[in-house]
């Protein structure tokens, strides 16, 4: 890379003070997430000594000592916040990776104390404070934690929605890789990334041009020997590297340099795409890092888990929604005297077919209009039809799909192991072969009544982003993962977003 165009030190002086905003921000908002996860934690380590004194004996330490061991409960709680990371400007508002630190951060804690409270049993640790904190403050505790981030969360999405609170952004790299890196961007918008310019190695600036991607026509401000200038011009707080392979490490490394004095972030595409942070490791050899990709994780001691939660999850489901699910199906027989059920044959866990238990929305023998129906939506060629305005749908139909009651008995699947609570959508048999390795890695985790997909759009999506959202679950499952997914389900289902 040649030597870079740096402007005077006044210019970075200038750019540095613009540039203040974004951090001005970030540090207001980690001192705000500290003070509401401070006040969760006093509160339900209140809750748990006032349960203690009401329903309990009065310790011999006495109030004041059970005052101190609180606070102490109450500092080590924090800090475990705070040594995580919860608080940290790459992690404040990311959804699940947020989610993911607050609760390891909560658990070690208190398997900490829980592990020194055994061991100091005979001098000062009171175990019966112990157990209330275990019991009360603990689960309390990590909701009212969650519940914070989730509302902070939203906060920011509001803003960035009025143009506040956003990271500007110049890309570096190739036409495909910045193009590639934009619509990653443009699809994660809640992540507030706004790409300001482009540097494209090669660039002579001979001819002003544009690249357009993600719906954008993006400027292209120089090539790698103009970054500097075209951050000092754009007031760009990142640099995103996309990949690229005109750029060698000292390459990457002379950057991170010249990009010091003004405060901006460096951040470096590491090639690899739909793939989780928890499946990505970087550890250096001889002085070059490698990114380490983990194997997927739905084997061994994650699949039992995955089925503990599938088998409890469902009966507690279906005793819930026994009435509803009793209510639709006396409807649905009284409407036209067909059958209650409708049943298909649906692919499922290493290709083996299961019929999939639905409540009747269509008219009896709807399977055999599905060729006329495609041909009429014009969808003959499609991997997935769905139709909003689909005439074999029943009056009774219609309101059960856009309620996703519909899909209540498919709780039985789940409870007899062919499906699970979430994963992937149950391809029909031969449907999505024409897609290279689409349907063999679908078939590697049991197919789920709800998915990635349908809590990002549902039927109002693109048929790309399905097959991409559906391999991406299968590549990256986790049960932080599974729990948010179902969260968003039920908010989904409660706005009827994309269903019909």
């Amino acid at each position: 890379m040649s030597a870079l165009s740096a402007p005077s030190l006044d210019a970075r002086g200038d750019s540095a003070e613009r540039r203040g905003t974004r951090r001005q921000w970030q540090t207001i908002h980690a001192r705000l997430l500290y003070l509401t996860d401070a006040a969760v934690v006093c509160a339900v380590l209140a809750l748990a000594q006032w349960v203690r004194f009401a329903f309990g004996d009065v310790p011999e330490a006495g109030i004041p000592g059970s005052i101190l061991l609180g606070a102490a409960v109450a500092g080590a709680w924090l800090v475990a916040l705070s040594i995580v990371g919860t608080r940290k400007p790459t992690v404040i508002g990311r959804g699940e990776e947020e989610y993911r630190l607050v609760t390891r951060a909560t658990l070690q804690c208190f398997g900490f104390i829980a592990i020194l409270s055994f061991l100091l049993e005979s001098f000062v640790i009171d175990l019966d404070a112990v157990r209330i904190y275990l019991g009360v403050a603990l689960p309390l505790g990590l909701v009212g934690l969650l519940l914070g981030r989730r509302g902070w969360r939203r906060e920011i999405g509001r803003r960035r929605e009025r143009g506040e609170f956003r990271t500007s952004v110049l890309v570096i790299g190739g036409d495909q890789a910045v193009e590639a890196m934009v619509e990653s961007f443009t699809r994660d918008a809640d992540a507030g990334y706004r790409v300001v310019g482009v540097c494209t190695p090669g660039y002579t600036g001979k001819q002003i041009r544009t690249l357009t991607a993600g719906g954008l026509d993006i400027p292209v401000l120089g090539g790698e020997s103009d970054v500097l200038r075209a951050v000092e011009l754009t007031g760009a707080d990142t640099v995103a590297v996309a990949t690229n392979a005109q750029w060698g490490n000292s390459d990457l490394a002379d950057l991170a340099w010249d990009l010091e004095p003004y405060r901006v972030d460096l951040v470096v595409a590491p090639g690899v795409t739909d793939i989780a942070s928890l499946r990505l490791s970087m550890y250096p050899v001889g002085g070059l890092p490698l990114v380490h990709v983990e194997e997927p994780q739905y084997r061994g001691s994650n699949r039992m888990a995955k089925t503990v939660f599938d088998l409890v999850s469902a009966t507690l489901a279906l005793l819930a929604f026994a009435p509803v699910m009793l209510t639709v199906a006396a409807l649905i027989k009284i409407q036209d005297r067909g059958p209650v059920f409708y049943r298909q044959e649906r692919v499922g866990l290493n290709g083996a077919t299961f019929r999939m238990w639905k409540f009747r929305s269509m008219v009896t023998g709807a399977d055999k209009m599905i060729d006329v129906m495609r041909e009429e939506a014009g969808s003959d060629r499609s991997v997935f039809y769905k139709s909003s305005s689909d005439p074999r749908i029943t009056p009774v139909g219609r309101f059960i799909r856009r309620t996703s009651i519909d899909e209540l008995p498919q709780l039985f699947n789940v409870l007899s192991r062919d499906m699970s609570l979430v994963g992937p959508r149950p391809l029909t048999v031969g449907e999505g072969l024409e897609i290279p390795r689409f349907v063999d890695r679908r078939m590697l985790v049991r197919p789920g009544m709800t998915g990635l997909w349908q809590v990002s759009g549902r039927s109002n999506l693109s048929e790309a982003d399905r097959v991409r959202l559906d391999l991406f679950y299968v590549a990256n499952w986790s049960m932080v993962q599974d729990l948010l997914i179902v969260a968003k389900t039920v908010r989904a289902v409660l706005a009827s977003d994309g269903a019909y």
